[in-house]
């Protein structure tokens, strides 16, 4: 008796359940693509870019970079392998990534406190403008490099498409201002440097150590702004 009229139809449970995961993902896969006029902030930590050529001398002949995760902008990816960054007086920072594709030149990026760790004078510069520059080892599990520059501080920068720039009137290579609320901590950052190409995304890059100086990871809001404008963009 209870069975025959209270008995569930176990393909319309199965259906209701499709119904429901399905809702559920197209929801998560809509929250986790920002809109392309949508402003995320990024840490980046120290990377290290090669070249074809020292990719196989670190790795071995025949070599090639594996692709671990893709970074937010597209093309880009932080690689499975890492190197050894060895400075003066031997001092090393172990395990440092790899990020592809590779490049025409080599180069290390760090933040001022892993600098100062390995004892080099490592300049603010633009990435791959390396010009007297600093050098440092790089230790691999087939080989080793010796570079004889190619060691910066990458300058903050913000990422944008060519319609990003013309909304908020720069242009490549102009700066502008990067205002970060967090408890306690709202930080003004200048001088983040514009870098526009096509198809990029509106993303700002800080190091380790300017993400930690004004608390990032507990900002209650994020603005960039032209502070020759009235042209803000915030982060949601």
């Amino acid at each position: 008796m209870t069975t025959s009229s209270s008995s569930i139809d176990r393909s319309a449970i199965e259906q209701i359940v499709r119904q429901i995961v399905l809702a559920q993902s197209q929801s998560a896969c809509t929250n986790a693509t920002p809109a392309a006029s949508e402003l995320v902030v990024s840490i980046s930590a120290r990377h290290v870019h090669l070249t074809d050529e020292h990719v196989e001398m670190l790795f071995g002949p025949g070599s090639t970079l594996t692709e671990m995760k893709p970074l937010y902008q597209d093309g880009f990816y932080a690689a499975e392998q890492t190197v050894m960054i060895v400075g003066p007086r031997k001092r090393m920072l172990p395990s440092v990534r790899v990020l592809g594709p590779t490049r025409s030149h080599s180069q290390v990026e760090l933040a001022y406190t892993d600098a100062i760790s390995l004892g080099i004078d490592a300049p603010v510069r633009h990435s791959g403008n390396i010009d007297d520059t600093p050098g440092c080892v790089l230790v691999g599990p087939a080989g080793v490099v010796e570079l004889q520059r190619g060691v910066i501080r990458a300058a903050r920068h913000v990422h944008m498409s060519q319609s990003d720039a013309d909304r908020y009137g720069v242009n490549n290579g102009d700066t502008m201002h990067l205002k970060i609320a967090s408890p306690f901590c709202t930080t003004v950052l200048q001088d983040v440097l514009v870098r526009v190409s096509d198809g990029a995304k509106l993303e700002v890059h800080l190091d380790t150590d300017e993400g930690n100086a004004c608390m990032l990871d507990l900002a209650t809001n994020v603005e960039i702004y032209n502070p020759d404008k009235n042209c803000k963009c915030k982060k949601i």
